[in-house]
């Protein structure tokens, strides 16, 4: 390990020299910092990625929302009762959509483990079709192809409240003993959860929208908040590639985070007169 981290801080101070010598004329002048930035980036993420995939164990904070997921379709098995998944009001267009159909195919390969029917209404018909190839995909993946059937994916309604009425009656009628919440959301977050909520549902929520969080986070059990909501399929995944390259990304948010901290201070040292050179100059 020692030999690559060698390795990357050669390769490094050698694209830094590189972009010196052709500042300019080659690369943008007056940019250094920036350039730096990213190559650094680019190489700590890279390294992580490249340690996870020679067999490195790579660690990663536990996430609870991520760990309740089995046991929240555990729980339905054993109470005889169905599992619902709402992947939000929003198309493909929205980054929040596509994760949630990516933490789709990991709650169908729990159904299908677990031979617990799962429920899934969307309000997109291109959501739906994905859906549908998700769910087949990983109740094949699982062994248990029988199982599936192309209305677990079913379409209620473009319109919002509409769509809202028709996930809460399906909740009233079937009373799911888990609900997972797990897309792009609007005021029919508070609706949904608290159905929910009033049917004693095991409840697991997540989205990217921050209006919508504190709604998620007063009425379900868990709440994937922002990143832990993006990452959530990577993290599931345990792929090498995804595991190393969220470590990276920590990594890099630890050094700004450090940059940050250290520029403030050394800005107050220079306002208060203690230095001489001011850091901001620099940046």
């Amino acid at each position: 390990m020692n030999n690559k981290i060698v390795i990357w801080s050669v390769l490094f101070l050698g694209v830094m020299a590189l972009y010196i010598l052709g500042e300019g004329t080659i690369f943008v002048e007056g940019a250094r910092l920036i350039f730096a930035s990213i190559i650094l980036v680019s190489i700590t993420i890279y390294y992580y990625i490249d340690r996870a995939s020679s067999g490195e164990e790579i660690y990663l904070r536990k996430i609870p929302g991520l760990q309740a997921l089995e046991e929240a379709v555990g729980r339905a098995t054993e109470m005889g009762k169905s599992v619902l998944f709402v992947p939000g009001i929003m198309d493909l267009d929205q980054v929040e959509t596509v994760t949630g159909l990516n933490l789709l195919g990991h709650v169908a390969e729990y159904t299908a483990k677990y031979e617990t029917s799962l429920n899934v209404p969307v309000s997109r018909s291109i959501v739906m079709e994905a859906g549908r190839e998700i769910c087949k995909e990983s109740y094949l993946k699982s062994g248990r192809p029988d199982l599936y059937y192309d209305d677990m994916v079913h379409y209620i309604s473009d319109e919002q409240f509409a769509y809202a009425a028709g996930v809460n009656g399906i909740m009233e009628r079937e009373k799911p003993a888990a609900c997972f919440y797990l897309g792009k959301f609007y005021a029919e977050s508070l609706i949904l959860a608290e159905t929910g909520n009033s049917i004693g549902a095991i409840q697991i929520a997540g989205t990217g929208s921050p209006s919508q969080i504190p709604f998620f986070v007063t009425a379900c059990d868990y709440t994937l908040i922002g990143e832990e909501f993006f990452t959530a399929s990577a993290y599931l995944s345990n792929k090498p590639e995804l595991v190393g390259s969220i470590k990276g990304q920590d990594i890099v948010k630890l050094l700004v985070m450090i940059a940050i901290a250290l520029t403030v201070v050394l800005n107050g040292f220079f306002q208060s007169g203690w230095i001489s050179f001011d850091i901001l100059s620099y940046l």
